[in-house]
């Protein structure tokens, strides 16, 4: 199988070796994903045991707390993004000074964005409408996370920069580490001390009955022993990227690497911020439907996670392929790998979707006895299930696109198709046909969404692009290189 390194050296290679080099690394970047999205099973189906209220008061939060927390990780893709171009050219000092700028830089990000979260915790859950039963453990859930979001920045840093090296291991072992913790830590906080039977031996298992804030508390402990040690294994063990003990003036950032970060980061940020704010608007409009809509919503789309996983992992696979291959010059290999990824990417989720249809009750009755929400997250689960190839597409086309730092354009598309499709098509369906109305208009935008990705992809101006602003050293690698071109793949 081949090794990334052949598109550092400027070996050639087979359509073979393209396609299990991206196998190779998207594998990795599944499990990662599929232990994430395991840890929010498990969020859901422990807090689901105490009752609708207590799941509709983190349903009521979660996409506040999405938007929080991506745009705390597209902070850190800004940084990821040139090490990728520079390991790439084979840059490894200047790497290592990414590296190093994207630590001290993220941290304060990460700072400034709690201390925001912290001010408008208490007043948020009124804001999107939650009934007073709610919103007293809603404003505790979310604040016990944004508390924590500096910690999670260095998470997502530390994940992004291993993955973008090529090293899709060790972010995927740490964060099946991280899911283990989270059972454990969970377990104990969230339940109060009780006895269990084992045939005829009982024994106290202790608990701190903390209810939802214990969901919070046990999941950012998990990511906080995650990220200190993911931190260290970059910094400290991972090639090319070392770092021992420097003055903190290495760690200031300078203009060229902060502009190129916000070249990249800003127009996904700005992506993200629209996504999660359509995502609040979302759930406003869900809201005035009630208790068992709210919590529905939330588990639905916890489940539907587990179904679209491997589409982020093949998009963080897609990534790291297309910005290797721009750093060293191989614009040929960013269009194919971008091909490739996105082929693979919406046949996996063909079948997942598959799955997800026929399984879709098992999963609501994991997350909650209640009869009521299990049913309706069945119903809304199936439409959903429709939409999923299309929305592979554009999930690992936007993931290539990132490599290439092309960031501008996908951004303006996921604007328009979740503003001007999703949220008018769902509050037009809203009041007469509820919940389903709602996941109705998202199935709608979300196929919408794919056709025009892909139609970018096809265009080919992603990667055009990304070839008239090369750097000049890349330019020439490719100039070196054009003597044994990769055929093209249509």
């Amino acid at each position: 199988m081949a090794d990334i390194s052949k598109i550092q050296n400027g070996e050639t290679m087979t359509l073979r070796e393209q396609v299990g080099l991206t196998a190779k690394l998207a594998v990795p970047a599944i499990l990662a994903q599929l232990s994430s999205i395991m840890m929010q099973y498990i969020d859901a189906s422990m807090v689901g045991r105490l009752g609708a209220d207590q799941s509709a008061s983190v349903g009521l939060m979660s996409s506040s707390l999405w938007l929080f927390w991506g745009v705390c990780s597209t902070i850190t893709m800004g940084f990821s993004v040139q090490v990728a171009h520079e390991i790439g050219a084979t840059r490894y000092d200047n790497a290592r000074s990414v590296l190093r700028q994207g630590i001290s830089s993220s941290l304060v990000a990460g700072i400034v964005i709690a201390l925001i979260g912290l001010a408008i915790a208490p007043f948020l859950p009124h804001w999107l409408g939650g009934d007073e039963s709610i919103t007293g453990n809603a404003t505790l859930y979310f604040g016990v996370f944004v508390i924590a979001l500096p910690v999670l920045t260095m998470n997502y840093l530390a994940g992004g920069m291993l993955r973008c090296a090529g090293n899709m291991k060790v972010p995927s072992l740490l964060n099946v580490m991280m899911c283990v913790l989270d059972v454990i830590f969970n377990f104990v906080l969230i339940f109060p001390t009780r006895v269990i039977h084992v045939g005829s031996i009982e024994f106290s298992m202790p608990g701190a009955g903390l209810g939802v804030l214990g969901a919070a508390l046990g999941t950012v402990a998990a990511e906080c022993v995650t990220a200190g040690v993911m931190m260290w294994y970059l910094c400290r063990r991972e090639k090319g990227l070392t770092i021992g003990l420097k003055p903190i003036r290495d760690f200031i950032p300078t203009k060229a690497v902060l502009s190129k970060a916000v070249k990249i980061a800003l127009p996904m940020t700005a992506e993200h911020v629209v996504f999660c704010g359509a995502q609040i608007m979302i759930t406003i409009i869900v809201a005035p439907l009630g208790v068992v809509a709210i919590a529905a919503n939330a588990f639905a789309v916890t489940a539907e996670s587990l179904c679209y996983m491997p589409g982020f992992g093949i998009g963080d696979a897609a990534t790291t392929l297309t910005g290797q291959s721009y750093g060293a010059g191989r614009i040929d290999l960013v269009k194919r790998f971008g091909h490739i990824t996105v082929i693979m990417g919406m046949a996996i989720m063909t079948i997942m979707a598959g799955v997800m249809y026929a399984c879709a009750p098992l999963m609501m009755d994991i997350m909650t006895p209640v009869e009521a929400i299990s049913k309706l997250g069945t119903e809304v689960l199936r439409i959903e299930a429709w939409a999923e190839p299309m929305y592979a597409a554009s999930i690992v086309a936007y993931g290539a696109f990132v490599g290439v730092g092309d960031t501008l354009i996908p951004a303006i598309m996921n604007f328009g198709s979740i503003w001007l499709v999703r949220i008018p098509v769902a509050a037009l369906l809203a009041p007469t046909a509820g919940l389903r109305g709602v996941w109705i208009a998202m199935c709608v935008e979300l196929t919408f969404r794919g056709a025009i990705f892909l139609w970018r992809m096809a265009s080919g101006r992603w990667y055009r692009n990304a070839k008239k602003s090369a750097p000049a050293e890349a330019t020439a690698k490719a100039d070196i290189l054009s003597s044994t071109p990769v055929e093209d793949f249509e």
